[in-house]
């Protein structure tokens, strides 16, 4: 019999997770024994996500991080050094979603979805790498979407984005291998996440269709099954993934989608 994926004395930190994705792998991580670091702009909602892993009888505690701003991802890590020791499982999953046909795409919002996606991952990434050499072993999760692979209109900056992330995640693989170091980007479907919420309505209206239609017609038009991506499916890769005990799985793109991409 196979057992669970463990997690036990290892620390993880997951950045955007107060709420969404972010927080289902954080209390996912803890539930297989991780000491989980919820790191989000806004403390009071990642501390009330840490309060909630605690109350249920694991470990966690809450940054304040703009994964932006170089400083706050310094002084986060600072942090959970100082209460937990080394990081030993990074997960980047902090991200927004605008819509916009590239015409009237503003250049300040391309530039905001771009440094959040992208220079947050880079910024945790070049963070935590010390410390996961000096003990030779480590995992970077980031998180992508099929729209690392495919495109979607109105989704310029995001797709951009997303395809982004699979050449950092490749080049890590490469330079962290041989220092005990593997990375990986998770490309999930649609999740019924509020940032999918959110686009249901802006979608019908660039479109100019229904609400069900932009569900039907376009989030789930190519899935297998008709059905969104859940919480679930994306918690428990990330856990496969954070578990996993040798290099022979590093640099790949998981794509979790229903069917709907197929790579």
């Amino acid at each position: 019999m196979t057992s669970q994926p463990s997690l036990k004395d290892k620390t993880a930190l997951i950045t955007g997770a107060a709420s969404g994705i972010g927080r289902h792998i954080a209390q996912t991580y803890a539930a297989a024994g991780a000491r989980v670091v919820i790191a989000d702009l806004n403390l009071a909602t990642a501390q009330a996500a840490a309060d909630a892993i605690q109350q249920a009888g694991g470990q966690a505690m809450a940054v304040a991080m703009d994964v932006t701003n170089e400083q706050q991802v310094d002084a986060g890590f600072a942090a959970v050094e100082k209460a937990w020791g080394t990081v030993d499982v990074l997960v980047s999953n902090a991200g927004i979603q605008i819509v916009n046909p590239i015409e009237n795409f503003a250049f300040t919002d391309w530039k905001k979805l771009l440094a959040i996606h992208l220079d947050g991952a880079f910024l945790t990434t070049k963070r935590v790498l010390p410390g996961m050499y000096a003990k030779k072993r480590g995992v970077v999760i980031y998180m992508g979407s099929v729209h690392s692979h495919e495109a979607s209109k109105l989704k310029s900056a995001y797709v951009t984005a997303k395809h982004g992330l699979l050449g950092l995640a490749r080049v890590l693989a490469k330079e962290g291998g041989p220092k005990g170091v593997r990375s990986h980007v998770i490309c999930p479907g649609f999740v019924r996440t509020p940032l999918v919420e959110k686009q249901i309505p802006e979608q019908a209206k660039e479109l100019g269709i229904s609400e069900d239609q932009v569900i039907k017609n376009v989030m789930l038009k190519d899935t297998v099954d008709g059905e969104f991506t859940t919480l679930d499916d994306v918690a428990q890769l990330a856990l496969f993934l954070a578990a996993f005990p040798s290099a022979a799985l590093t640099g790949q793109s998981v794509v979790v989608s229903h069917g709907w991409c197929m790579n």
